[in-house]
């Protein structure tokens, strides 16, 4: 694995020949920030050697390498999912290779189930921190200590100084936030009342299939996260309705200005550790 993200890093990095000052890694619905990158490469999913590809609609499959707010950005239009099919392994694979790459900032958005009643669909949440119930840990096995320790602190998983940069764009744009805990689970079936109801009790103010896994492997290998997340459904014990995967795609997508105005703003304000 550690040659795969080697060979794949190095391909990437002969067309790119800098490193980007921030990998933003887009979820389900939230393609049209790709919009906003003035594009200097990019580059196919099929034609990165060993890179996954994507099956999921609302997930493009592309690459770009460009500038965004006068920053150097390198964007995954569309992430891999465990429900898919992949190797956890896989999952993390492209946060691995923007590591050997040298990208220190990660910017990780994503569609998902809000359980907590302030919330409403096409809110946007700010995740402050998560609880992990995927079936399958991205760090299980022999550690590679050249990318980070074998016991990860995970007291920070998500940067506060790029959560109160990200505030402040908000506050600055009268742009209504949540600030909230993010529930992975492996999906890929939204879930039933019942556990909507699980999740709120213990603690989580939405639910999500996808993230997770990212985040985890960043903090092993020290990068510094920020997590978005557009509420696309509603769910709990008492609450029964419907939703299907192109009522969550129109969701994000009225939310996308305020997402796109706030991850802009972060990009273009924080400075902390480039």
């Amino acid at each position: 694995m550690l040659e795969k993200i080697k060979k794949t890093a190095d391909f990437i990095q002969s067309i790119i020949k800098e490193i980007p000052d921030f990998a933003i890694v887009l979820g389900s619905g939230l393609g049209k920030l790709q919009d906003e990158v003035e594009a200097i490469h990019t580059m196919e999913y099929a034609e990165i050697p060993d890179f996954p590809q994507t099956t999921v609609a609302g997930h493009s499959g592309r690459l770009i390498y460009g500038q965004l707010e006068g920053k150097k950005v390198l964007m995954m239009s569309g992430r891999f999912h465990y429900y898919e099919g992949h190797s956890i392994e896989n999952v993390v694979f492209p946060i691995r290779v923007f590591h050997m790459l040298g990208i220190k900032n990660l910017i990780l958005s994503n569609a998902s189930g809000g359980v907590n009643a302030e919330y409403k669909i096409a809110d946007i949440a700010i995740i402050k921190d998560h609880i992990n119930m995927m079936p399958e840990h991205p760090l299980r096995g022999r550690n590679i200590d050249s990318f980070g320790p074998r016991f990860v602190d995970m007291s920070e998983a998500y940067n506060k100084k790029m959560i109160s940069e990200a505030e402040k764009v908000a506050s600055e744009n009268n742009i209504n936030i949540h600030k909230g805990i993010y529930v992975a689970l492996q999906g890929p079936t939204f879930e039933t009342p019942a556990e909507y109801g699980m999740i709120k009790a213990i603690g989580g103010d939405m639910v999500g299939m996808s993230t997770v896994p990212e985040v985890i492997v960043a903090r092993h290998m020290g990068m510094n996260v920020f997590g978005i997340s557009v509420i696309t459904d509603l769910g709990g014990p008492d609450i029964a309705f419907s939703v299907s995967h192109e009522e969550v795609l129109n969701a994000a997508n009225k939310a996308m200005p305020s997402v796109i105005t706030i991850v802009k703003g972060l990009v273009r304000n924080y400075h902390q550790s480039l």
